[in-house]
């Protein structure tokens, strides 16, 4: 059995900037001797519709005061050279960081040998093997890491030192904007559909948009930064003077991407793997839509005592509590994962709507904080791995702004008969030590 296709998911009414005859109510006939009973509550039936919190959970908020953030991060401590190419006792590798009297192993896949470095030159360096033989591994495909050095008695030191590099990125702020505006005369105009406490209360209709103002524009706010992109240089958009800003995905996706859906130890395995390459950070909290959640509570089902497609009694195995299909986080390989489901990738109306390639089944974050470098600022600071910087310098705060111009309900900035909400923050997302994150997609 399967759910029908009719009737659909309906998505009117919506904002809309046009008067039409779905978003206005029909007149009364006035003739009519038969009074209707009026329900006075507008029923939700759409729930709570906000898609925000994924930054409220993972992210801080920080200050900034430029219209560029830039930040660095520290680069491997260690050099490891892969598809090196061996002619005899010289090796082929373009820029290579080898230094002469370091000791190196090399692996071909099949054997490992130890050799000493005796020369270098800027695009490949020579190395002598430590068997009596020579060399038993392969001209091609070579991987080489330092495990230390060997000078002779009374000799000088090392010749060249190693400078610590380090990866600079850098963001822009973005400056998000909306407005509400209601005509003096219409908001002394009493309606007799109540509008929620949470959006306003009483009968204003009024209130009620400029409530939904204020929710559409934290959701907007939280969109921007998880859906920003970055304006190429040469396109139409740079040409008309828009810049963007790197968004969460944009920066996950230069981290880890596993294509599909998660659903076995397997997959889990590789995962942890690709982990250890990683900063090998233990904590780590899964924001997942509908079909990633169902499928790792059905992997995670499938290793209790009751065998495969078996039961959990509640969350600690307690029969008499209750039957719990679901789980919130598991413990697999010294790494601990705290699973939840995130609206935003389920919403009809945001990502829930992409298929196929474009679809986000869910992201890995790193719990904690991280150490960064800012250029900007000029010091070092512990962030959390996502934080928001918002502009602010003096007595300007562009967090969140809000003002009313006009001249009615209370505003009396122009003589204009209206009453203007007017909303506005400059704002972009810093994702620190992105080579921690994985984003799952189709």
């Amino acid at each position: 059995m399967a759910i029908q296709a009719s009737p659909a998911v309906s998505f009117s009414p919506s904002p809309s900037l046009e008067l039409s005859s779905t978003n206005y109510i029909d007149t009364f006939d006035f003739d009519n001797q038969y009074l209707p009973d009026f329900v006075e509550q507008e029923f939700q039936r759409y729930g709570n519709q906000s898609i925000k919190g994924f930054l409220e959970k993972t992210a801080s908020e920080v200050p900034s005061s430029s219209d560029l953030v830039k930040w660095s991060e520290e680069t491997r401590l260690r050099n490891i050279a892969k598809d090196v190419e061996r002619t005899a006792n010289v090796f082929d590798l373009v820029g290579h960081p080898f230094r002469v009297n370091e000791t190196i192993l090399i692996s071909d896949g099949s054997n490992v040998n130890a050799a000493h470095i005796t020369a270098t030159n800027d695009d490949d360096f020579t190395a002598v093997s430590d068997l009596s033989g020579g060399y038993t591994i392969g001209t091609t495909g070579l991987t080489i890491f330092v495990t230390g050095s060997e000078f002779a008695k009374g000799t000088n030191g090392m010749a060249q030192s190693k400078e610590a590099p380090v990866d600079i990125y850098e963001n822009s702020p973005v400056i998000i904007k909306d407005v509400d505006e209601v005509n003096g005369s219409d908001m002394t105009q009493v309606g007799w559909i109540e509008v929620p406490a949470e959006e306003g209360g009483g009968y204003l209709w009024y209130l009620k948009s400029r409530s939904q103002t204020r929710m559409r524009f934290d959701d907007y706010l939280e969109m921007s930064m998880i859906e920003g992109k970055s304006v190429e240089a040469g396109s139409d958009a740079a040409t008309a003077g828009k810049k963007g800003t790197e968004g969460f995905f944009e920066a996950a996706e230069q981290g880890n991407v596993f294509s599909g859906v998660a659903d076995t130890l397997a997959d889990f395995n590789d995962i942890l793997a690709r982990l250890d390459q990683q900063a090998a950070i233990e904590e780590n909290m899964l924001f997942t839509n509908r079909s990633q959640s169902l499928a790792i509570d059905d992997m995670l089902a499938a290793q209790n005592s009751y065998g495969a497609g078996g039961t959990s009694y509640g969350v600690f195995g307690d029969e008499e509590t209750s039957l719990n299909l679901g789980f919130t986080g598991f413990r697999r390989g010294e790494y601990d994962f705290y699973k939840t489901s995130w609206k935003y990738l389920n919403d009809p109306t945001t990502r829930g709507a992409f298929t196929g390639s474009n679809k986000v089944n869910g992201v890995l974050v790193p719990a904690g904080t991280t150490n960064v470098y800012d250029e900007v600022m000029g010091e070092n600071a512990n962030l959390p791995f996502l934080h928001v910087k918002y502009r602010t310098a003096g007595g300007e705060d562009r967090r969140y702004k809000s003002w009313m111009i006009g001249s009615a309900g209370g505003a009396k900035t122009t003589d204009k008969d209206t009453n203007e909400l007017h909303l506005l923050s400059e704002r972009c997302l810093n994702v620190c030590a992105r080579n921690n994150f994985v984003i799952f997609k189709s």
